[in-house]
């Protein structure tokens, strides 16, 4: 191995893992380890942390100062990342932040981005935490989940499955609400991949996560704006330009401010087929949170009411259990009354898989072809 000289001068971690593999006698066993650590540090990490990150099962890892949490699917636990007190927490966020690419420190304590390898970095700095640094690492599954695969797990239960198959198929604009953590996004994967090759998918994310299985999948990511202010491309800019990129699915990662104007516009002006996600308690308050991100955009209530009844044709709420089982809970269809938007209820699942259908289902079947 031939190792450059300015980088043995440096003397900083990687250059010195990099001395330690190539001097003499080291073997194959201290070499992997080597390679292990210089993995972690391009991602900002110490291997401690780096191996509970990329440990199977993992889901979520949070860091609270000198306090480390993982959750495998069961809820959170303790665990050992080695990160012993605050200012190593400090650094590691600023570490990471740096391998992201965006910026973190006092002027700017708060940071956003992917790390290398996929894992989504939250992190935000004292003092505007009050509980010291906080490092939130969302680990996305390598394995891309299909839509057999949720049908098989019991995250979509009979006729759920055969639905969001129809839907796809039928070209409909479709909303996929519910908390952090409940399987939006894996959803929201699956449904793409049942899209047919030959169209175009383009996604909008603020960071990103949407990862189909499909072979003309593109995406567009909101950027941050410079030291200075500027510079910065927000959601609607992107939904703009992507109405300009032939899109035959126009795809919305996660709608959480005046974007949702934008989307409602295009979805009514024949870019049929597109999806996206909301954050929301139930399928019964998606109405409320429409209108509440309307109203960021300077739509009226009636405004909304108009543009999301006509340009959405179904609601998939996820839920969570305590036991960490993710499933659609609730189908719905967005219906304009009198009043204001309501969204009438087509399916309900409970936690154990039994359906009931509701009043809405005949109008959702018929539009779904099914």
């Amino acid at each position: 191995m031939t190792i450059p000289l300015r980088l043995l001068a440096r003397g900083d971690p990687p250059a010195r893992a990099v001395s330690r593999a190539a001097r003499p006698g080291c073997g194959a066993a201290e070499a992997a380890s080597i390679l292990d650590e210089l993995r972690a540090r391009q991602r900002g990490m110490n291997p401690a942390l780096a191996s509970v990150v990329d440990a199977p099962g993992v889901t979520d890892v949070l860091i609270n100062g000198g306090q480390a949490w993982v959750d495998r699917g069961g809820g959170l636990v303790r665990v050992d990342v080695g990160i012993p007190d605050e200012a190593d927490a400090r650094r590691a966020a600023i570490r990471m932040a740096s391998a992201c690419g965006v910026r973190l420190d006092d002027a700017s304590p708060i940071a956003d981005g992917t790390l290398p390898g996929g894992v989504r970095l939250h992190a935000v700095l004292a003092p505007v935490s009050g509980s010291g640094t906080l490092i939130s690492l969302r680990v996305l599954g390598t394995r891309r989940l299909g839509i057999g695969d949720l049908e098989a797990c019991g995250t979509l239960t009979p006729p759920v499955g055969p639905l969001v198959r129809a839907l796809v198929a039928e070209r409909a604009n479709v909303l996929i609400s519910g908390a952090t953590g409940s399987g939006k996004t894996t959803l929201l994967s699956a449904a793409l991949a049942l899209v047919p090759a030959g169209e175009r998918i383009v996604c909008i994310e603020e960071v990103p996560e949407i990862a189909p299985a499909h072979p003309h999948c593109v995406h567009l990511v909101e950027r941050a704006p410079n030291v200075e202010g500027r510079g910065a491309v927000t959601l609607p800019d992107l939904v703009r330009a992507a109405m300009r990129m032939r899109p035959d699915r126009l795809v919305l990662g996660e709608c959480r401010g005046p974007e949702v104007r934008d989307v409602l516009t295009a979805l009514n002006t024949g870019h049929d087929g597109g999806w996206a996600t909301l954050h929301a308690n139930s399928a019964r308050d998606v109405p409320a949170r429409l209108a509440a991100l309307g109203a960021l955009a300077g739509m009226s209530e009636s405004a909304v009411c108009a543009q999301a009844s006509s340009a959405l044709d179904a609601v998939l709420h996820m839920r969570r259990s305590t036991s960490a089982h993710r499933w659609v809970a609730e189908v719905g269809v967005l219906t304009r009354t009198s009043s204001a938007l309501q969204c009438v209820p087509a399916l309900s699942v409970s936690v154990d898989g039994r359906v009931t259908e509701h009043e809405a289902w005949a109008t959702l079947a018929g539009r779904a072809g099914l």
